[in-house]
């Protein structure tokens, strides 16, 4: 096995190494204040299925070739390379082959639907907005019963007060922003943001008295989209095992 430089080899991992670089600036583009987060998301569903199949095929490429060559530093790049085009690749791989479970477009998720929690604070002015805060009504709670039967109110032992400030203590803890809060009608507003693409979306929670005892509410919007992936309700699942 020779051991002598390659540039090719160099050539081929610098590339798998800007093809990630680039694929991180469009999943994480919008926290780093670069554009809005649907500037991203259109990104990244149009080139980061390109940048990976060529990564990844490149490196493929340059690894045979070094192979041949039984060129030791050569198959050692390219086979790095080839590792980074594989972890590009493979959330496309996993849709294809497994696609996703197919949820309905709908953004608005509340634990009770009947009455669902209102916003009194924040706005259809907030930034960025595409979607109402106007609940969709029985359409869109019926597409939510289908889609999450688990969703529902979280009942407690807890006195309404303390039930309240545990409530705000698991939102900041989740990293939301508080936008308001009043403690004397127990009920808080507050924006979230995804990890990836930095979506944000509307919470707003409200405890309800229950002689000794309280319930907890909350509604979860998105700000943009027709559909949230599950996001929302995901958020609800995530609040409520925390509390």
């Amino acid at each position: 096995m020779k051991t002598r430089q390659s540039r090719t080899g160099t050539l081929l991992l610098l590339l798998a190494l800007c093809a990630v670089g680039a694929t991180a600036i469009m999943l994480f583009g919008a926290r780093l204040g670069l554009w809005e987060p649907i500037v991203g998301f259109g990104y990244f569903r149009q080139y980061a299925a390109p940048i990976a199949y060529g990564a990844s095929g490149l490196s493929l490429a340059g690894l045979v070739f070094m192979l041949s060559q039984r060129n030791l530093a050569g198959i050692v790049k390219t086979g790095l390379a080839c590792l980074l085009g594989g972890v590009l690749l493979f959330p496309t791989l996993k849709d294809r082959l497994s696609p996703p479970v197919r949820l309905p477009p709908i953004h608005d998720i509340s634990t009770d639907t009947l009455n669902p929690p209102q916003f009194l604070v924040l706005d259809d002015s907030r930034q960025g907005a595409r979607n109402t805060l106007v609940y969709g009504g029985p359409e869109v709670a019926a597409q939510q019963q289908s889609a999450y039967p688990d969703i529902a109110p979280i009942p407690s032992e807890l006195p309404a007060e303390t039930a309240f400030a545990r409530a705000i203590s698991i939102a900041q803890f989740m990293d939301w922003e508080i936008v308001s809060q009043d403690a004397d009608n127990l009920r808080f507003e507050a924006t979230a943001r995804t990890p990836v693409f930095h979506f944000a979306d509307d919470v707003v929670v409200v405890v309800t008295p229950e002689g000794d005892a309280s319930r907890i509410d909350m509604r979860s919007v998105s700000r943009i989209g027709r559909g949230d992936r599950g996001v929302n309700a995901e958020r609800i699942r995530a609040f409520t095992k925390a509390f």
